[in-house]
């Protein structure tokens, strides 16, 4: 951050005797060119004011511009810049995304896929110094975003993920596999995986729990989040008529879910709405917190130099004029 800022700001205060000047400068002029009024003297009415009644304003002028300058130099002004290093322990953090058909059931606004999309990017915007990237999941597992410090892009490409992307079904242990692949090598101090579905595992070659067995052997804490609401939502289904909602029981195998999340050192959450997503999200972040030491330098540097020249030639000019033009003017 950059600005002036002034070593003694108290000689700042002089500044008020310029408008005192200004105020006593124009009451001597009032009082020292009086009008005489005499018969016959009309015609000297409009006569023009001369070139040193002009030059003697002038002079007062850079006087008090001058004056004004030496009062700033006094108060020492000074360019300040400050800059931060900043250090982190960091936390590397895969998101690992259930894409399926049922992610798109409405007992979430505006659906499942899209209050975690949202709440996701909000998650990833509050955590500027940590690595992080993006499995997504249905039938079969793919890596959206591999851990990066480029937040935008990955948010980005969480923005363009949908339903249908890949082949329906729930492989939770293969999200979860392709996930610890990611993050294995990662030399981050804490490396976190958080999985998200709504869904039992129904496809995939990889059990969820052998998955879990990998991610503990690596090192690796998953945080697992159940996603919908208790008893029946509005699932999608396809008619002859087109895609129609209806309200079918809601499935979660919440026991495996928490016995990942207790595996690996991690915590099983449930969100039954959009708030209760937004607050799991949340008590993960404070769950994640990366060590951060911030040192501030502060560089100063005088600016006086300009104004006191500029308040030096202003005087040498006045006086310069005074010995010369107006001691012919009088």
């Amino acid at each position: 951050m950059n600005g002036i800022t002034y070593a003694e700001p108290l000689y700042l205060w002089l500044l008020l005797l310029i408008p005192a000047m200004i105020a006593f400068y124009v009451l001597r002029q009032q009082k020292t060119s009086a009008s005489l009024h005499m018969p016959g003297l009309r015609q000297f009415d409009d006569a023009a004011s001369t070139f040193r009644h002009y030059l003697r304003h002038l002079l007062f002028c850079l006087r008090t511009i001058a004056i004004a300058l030496l009062i700033i130099v006094l108060a020492r002004p000074q360019k300040t810049d400050r800059f931060q290093n900043v250090t982190t322990e960091g936390i590397d953090i895969m998101l690992a995304l259930d894409i399926s058909g049922s992610m798109l059931a409405r007992d979430f606004k505006p659906d499942r896929l899209e209050a975690s999309k949202n709440v996701a990017t909000e998650f990833i915007s509050g955590r500027p110094y940590d690595r992080m990237g993006l499995v997504v999941f249905s039938g079969e597992s793919f890596t959206q975003c591999p851990l990066t410090t480029d937040h935008a892009v990955l948010i980005n490409l969480m923005r363009e993920i949908h339903s249908g992307m890949i082949e329906d079904g729930t492989a939770i242990g293969n999200g979860l596999a392709t996930a610890v692949s990611r993050i294995k090598d990662s030399e981050a101090v804490s490396k976190v995986i958080i999985l998200l579905t709504d869904g039992v595992n129904n496809r995939g070659d990889i059990a969820p729990l052998t998955a879990a067995d990998i991610a503990s052997t690596f090192g690796i804490r998953v945080y697992t989040i159940g996603v919908g609401t208790r008893g029946t939502a509005p699932y999608p289904v396809q008619t002859p008529f087109g895609t129609q909602y209806q309200n079918m029981p809601v499935e979660i195998d919440e026991e495996v879910l928490r016995e990942i999340a207790s595996k690996t050192g991690g915590t099983y959450f449930r969100a039954t709405d959009n708030d209760k997503l937004v607050q799991v999200y949340a008590e993960i972040d404070k769950l994640e917190k990366s060590k951060i030491d911030v040192r501030q330098f502060t560089r100063k540097e005088e600016k006086y130099l300009l104004p006191s020249l500029i308040a030096f030639i202003m005087m040498a000019f006045e006086a310069l004029m005074r010995i010369s033009v107006i001691k012919k003017l009088t």
